[in-house]
């Protein structure tokens, strides 16, 4: 389980790159890369790959709360 959620954790921080740079210059590297629009797959496997592994990621807080306090 513990490559699981690091290869979810990259995951959402590539993620949350490309947003930052869509937010910042209107640029999306993965449309440039994999190409854009209604017919791209793999794009669109690349955005439900991110998704699926912020899903993990909540599931993983949920679960194991790696934020309490250590006693």
């Amino acid at each position: 389980m513990k490559i699981t959620t690091i290869i979810a954790f990259t995951l959402v921080i590539i993620g949350a790159l490309v947003w930052l740079l869509i937010g910042l210059f209107n640029f999306n590297l993965v449309a440039l890369l994999f190409g854009s629009g209604s017919t791209a797959l793999v794009s669109r496997i690349i955005y439900s790959l991110v998704g699926i592994s912020a899903l993990w990621l909540i599931f993983y807080w949920v679960a194991y709360d790696p934020f309490r306090a250590i006693d």
